[in-house]
């Protein structure tokens, strides 16, 4: 089995109920950041990384997802037309990113259930994890250091952050030993959404994974946990105390970049001003706008 992750899994069944009306008929995961869906950034980050085979578990509803990444020769030629190769551009560009598949989660039965609906097309190598509501800051790239602490210790390898003890209930929280490296620790166990008073620390998991395919088999054999899903947290406790001839350990790198939730409304909206004010296109107007915004409102 190869050590080198190839693959990277995006799920991206949800429903996206939190942005109710507008995910009614639009898939949360198409909602743009500035000018570009939320989920492109996340296909790019992949390629940035190396990972050119990503495959979307999808659901009902998610068919505009799908044409995203599609060609749309109808539009390609009437901006053809025009002559316009900017635009036409930026149309090509996400049909071009990477190889991307398809398979439909079917039952809603949670991320570890959208995990091992992977596993065929993953096989028996590591792979990526990609949850589409983490958005990391391109100029904060975490995949590469996480692809190369597991090319040096093999198991699984999982994203942390630290955050303050009244937010840990919102996210997996990680048991962990310091380990030589600054921003790498052993991962001792996993608690899925504690209270902060039983929360083992405050290293909160976030969307990004590296996972051994020693997982599929721990899946298939973990029971519906936290609101009757197959949780992807309860398979990773049993990783990290499984012996590395097995496909177990699990480690965790500590992320200090800038990481929007674009699954919340107040980070989604912060996320489209922070990305946008500091382009160059839009960046000067847009920050001229709110410094005098801001002046008002105080």
């Amino acid at each position: 089995m190869s050590k080198v992750v190839r693959k990277a899994v995006v799920p991206a069944a949800g429903l996206g109920t939190r942005f109710l009306p507008a995910t009614k008929a639009t898939p949360k995961e198409m909602l743009p950041v500035v000018d570009k869906p939320a989920i492109q950034y996340v296909v790019e980050e992949a390629v940035a990384a190396g990972l050119e085979d990503v495959l979307f578990i999808t659901g009902r509803s998610k068919r505009p997802l799908e044409d995203h990444f599609d060609r749309n020769f109808e539009l390609e030629e009437a901006l053809e037309r025009k002559g316009d190769e900017e635009r036409l551009g930026l149309v090509t560009e996400p049909t071009e990113l990477a190889r991307i598949h398809y398979v439909r989660q079917g039952d809603p039965l949670g991320l570890g259930h959208a995990v091992l609906v992977a596993e065929n097309h993953v096989g028996n190598e590591p792979f990526a994890v990609l949850l589409g509501d983490d958005l990391i800051d391109p100029r904060d790239p975490i995949l590469p250091h996480m692809m190369q602490i597991r090319e040096e210790h093999g198991g699984s390898v999982i994203c942390l952050m630290e955050v303050p003890a009244e937010s840990i209930s919102l996210y997996g929280c990680a048991a962990v030993e310091v380990t030589s490296e600054n921003d790498v620790v052993r991962v001792t166990d996993l608690v899925e959404k504690p209270e902060a008073a039983q929360a083992p620390s405050s290293y909160a998991v976030i969307g990004r994974y590296l996972l051994d395919p020693a997982v599929f088999e721990v899946l298939r054999k973990t029971a519906p946990g936290r609101g009757g899903e197959i949780q992807l947290t309860d398979a990773l406790r049993v990783l990290a105390t499984m012996p590395a001839t097995e496909g177990g350990g699990v480690r965790g790198v500590i992320f200090g970049g800038r990481r929007y939730d674009t699954g919340d409304r107040l980070s989604y909206l912060q996320a489209n001003i922070m990305l946008a004010a500091e382009r160059d296109d839009l960046g000067p107007d847009l920050r001229a706008w709110l410094r005098d915004y801001v002046a008002k409102l105080s």
